[in-house]
């Protein structure tokens, strides 16, 4: 007979791997694959008249997964769920107690996983917090409303096959905006006045802008170039003077340790990784790498986190190792520093390595380069955020040329701090400061006299806003309060997915359907896109988790509104269908008429005795001709050649040896991929060339060829 063992039930295998190496003998490690179960998929699951009671079933793909589990709990000691920690992973532990019907399961949590931790949380087990519970439950029944009853009404008015959901239709949204701000955007013409100036005595050449007028305390307006000339003509013969210095010490304070969106927009900006590559690689760092003879190891802490709390334990290895490896003036003094910004789930810590002392080049032959880069990342801004700030001797002069104030900045590193390790990555989308630092200024004095080399007036216009990166799109959510950090990944790549946006110079740009599906739901469903509204559902969620709601008021009072703005807009949404455009041509199958119709990628033929005919072609009668690749097929080296999809005449490139080779790519083949065999280049939606063999990793950059 096997003896008994305690049972631990995690998410995923590899999680399963790691920690099962930290428990010996007595334990078995199980994992559910993911969430076991959910509304159903084919109907709307949850009863609005009596309470908003969910219906949840077994997923299909999980059914191997019960069975494993059924199969671990029967005769185990104790049974403990480790499932991630938070509202996802609660809402996980307490759909496998419901399905599995175990009356006596203990929750236990860790937010790195690490021998001691673990171990730690199986000293301290509790129950299933039934507020996160509810607060998770509350969102998806919400999501459901949304979802399920929105996204027929669309497809039936604009589209089939459309979507809509309460964070998605709002990115949108902010999208469309935009846009629209940047088409209705007027240049406004301005100008800069910049002098070239030296001490008389020492030649050291510098700059100083135009600032004020003497008579003034506000900034000069130059507004065009007869302006501009006006002043250029005052400064004629001008005695050039410094009428005021200012010296001071400025401290540069590092940045705090990753969350989950500031490590999105980090990685975006300085990686280039999308917000889904950098939550599937994180994922990766936080459930185990084979480090050789160590085994699987965590190396960083839980990567859906808003909070930048450090555990004491973690800052004091990091002042330790700063000491050691820099000194003790390259320590942080005073108390943690921590955003100070609502809604924060404080449980959780910021995103951090699981051992400081983990240098990224020491395991750097066990990481893929792109776990690599994101351990580098992530270990460079935690180690800076626990270090002194960079000190900078900075120095401001006025120069005064007759009724006129021109201003020069200098500054100079004087203790470089933090910035011995790490330097954060520029904003895509900062405004270049007027007054920026130009360095080192030559020793200055009040009174003393200086030549002017030359005058340099320049044109400038106003810049439309930006359109939003991935970076600059996740900042605006959060700073907006819509949605979670974990959500933004899934909801950029779903908006892309359906076709309301596309990338162009890995900016969002709103598609034609993009915009009719946001004005269709501004008019008639303002409330669910709008941007307030928004937040403050996310606000209720948490407070359903902080026990300060219950579920049924908040979702009573969102349905009460919501159905009664999707009734009216039943009746008085019109229909943004395109109608089918009737041709000559006979249908080769029934002999009906065919038509033109618009789907997801485009116009097509179909007949029009559909759906009793389903007959279709593409719009354009290449399907006959063989346009090839120049790219032979890495399978077999045959050519590939463009076919279409009878559905819809969606086109893609398959091997001419079909069906003995079944080799198939849904974009234009560009080159054979250098890193494998498997697969060939082709261009991604951000502008780069990856292969398309899922498990290969490559990228480069798309190098425009001459014609």
């Amino acid at each position: 007979m096997t003896a008994q063992k305690n049972v631990v039930i995690v998410e995923s295998p590899t999680k399963a791997h790691t920690i099962e190496k930290y428990l010996g003998q007595d334990f078995a490690v199980v994992s559910t694959m993911g969430h076991i179960r959910d509304l159903p998929k084919h109907r709307f699951g949850v009863n609005i008249t009596d309470g908003f009671v969910p219906t949840y079933e077994p997923l299909p793909e999980r059914k191997d997964a019960l069975k494993r589990l059924k199969s671990a709990v029967q005769k185990a000691r104790e049974i403990y769920v480790a499932t991630d920690p938070d509202r996802e992973g609660e809402a996980i532990a307490w759909h496998v107690k419901e399905a599995l019907k175990l009356k006596d399961l203990r929750r236990i949590e860790f937010h790195e996983i690490t021998k001691d931790a673990v171990r730690r949380a199986l000293e301290h087990p509790r129950d299933i917090d039934m507020q996160r519970v509810e607060a998770q439950q509350a969102r998806r029944i919400l999501d459901r409303i949304v979802g399920y009853m929105l996204s027929p009404l669309i497809s039936k008015k604009i589209r089939s096959r459309l979507s809509a959901g309460r964070v998605q239709s709002v990115a949108v949204r902010l999208i469309c905006e935009r846009e629209r701000e940047i088409q209705n955007f007027v240049p406004q013409e301005y100008w800069s006045i910049t002098a070239t100036l030296t001490p008389q005595e020492e030649p050291h050449l510098f700059e100083a802008k135009l600032l004020k007028r003497t008579t003034s305390d506000e900034k000069i307006k130059i507004a065009n170039s007869q302006q501009a000339q006006e002043i250029l003509t005052d400064l004629e013969g001008a005695v050039w003077r410094v009428i005021k210095v200012e010296e001071k010490e400025q401290r540069r304070h590092a940045p705090l340790p990753f969350t989950t969106s500031t490590l999105q927009q980090e990685a975006s900006k300085r990686l280039g990784f999308s917000t889904k590559k950098t939550m599937a690689v994180a994922q990766e760092l936080y459930e185990g790498v084979e480090l050789g003879a160590e085994g699987a190891t965590g190396l960083i802490t839980y990567m859906r986190t808003d909070s930048t709390r450090v555990a004491d334990e973690a800052q004091q290895a990091a002042r330790a190792f700063i000491t050691a490896q820099y000194g003790h003036e390259f320590v942080r003094q005073g108390g943690p520093r921590v955003a100070k910004k609502a809604h924060v789930q404080d449980a959780h810590e910021a995103i951090r390595p699981t051992d400081v002392r983990r240098l990224p080049d020491d395991i750097a032959p066990y990481l893929t380069p792109d776990q690599l880069k994101l351990y580098r990342l992530i270990w460079q801004r935690f180690v800076a955020s626990q270090m002194a700030p960079a000190i900078f001797d900075v120095v401001s002069v006025d120069i005064q040329a007759n009724e006129y104030i021109f201003r020069a900045t200098g500054s100079v590193l004087k203790f470089s701090g933090w910035l011995t390790v790490y330097e954060e990555t520029r904003d895509e989308d900062a405004k270049p400061d007027e007054e920026e630092s130009q360095g080192q200024l030559p020793p200055l004095r009040e009174q003393q006299l200086l030549d002017l080399i030359k005058l340099t007036p320049k044109q400038h216009f106003t810049e439309p806003p930006p359109r939003y990166t991935e970076a600059t799109l996740v900042k605006a959510l959060e700073e907006n309060g819509i949605g979670r950090p974990s959500t933004y990944a899934p909801t950029i790549s779903t908006i892309l997915e359906r076709g309301y946006v596309k990338l162009e110079k890995k900016r969002f740009v709103p598609t034609e359907l993009g915009f009719l599906v946001t004005d269709a739901l501004v008019k008639h469903f303002p409330k669910i896109v709008d941007v307030g509204f928004t937040a403050l559902v996310e606000e209720e969620l948490d407070k359903i988790e902080e026990g300060k709601l219950d579920r049924l008021t908040v979702l009573q009072e969102f349905y009460k509104e919501f159905a009664a703005a999707y009734e009216r807009a039943q009746r008085e949404m019109a229909s943004l269908k395109p109608k089918p455009v009737e041709t000559e041509e006979v249908c080769p199958e029934c002999g009906s008429k065919l038509v033109i119709r618009t789907g997801r990628y485009g116009q097509f033929y179909s007949c029009s005795a559909f759906p009793k005919c389903r007959y279709t072609r593409p719009l354009e009668e290449r399907v006959r001709a063989r346009e090839e690749a120049s790219v032979p097929c890495p399978k077999c080296g045959g050519k590939l050649i463009r076919k279409y999809a009878r559905k819809g005449g969606r086109s893609f490139f398959g091997c001419e040896n079909y069906p003995t080779c079944d080799f198939t790519v849904s974009q234009i083949p560009i080159k054979p991929c250098p890193s494998c065999k498997d697969g060939v280049l082709v261009e991604s939606p951000d502008g780069e060339l990856v292969c398309s063999n899922k498990r290969c990793e490559h990228r480069e950059p798309l190098v425009a060829t001459a014609p």
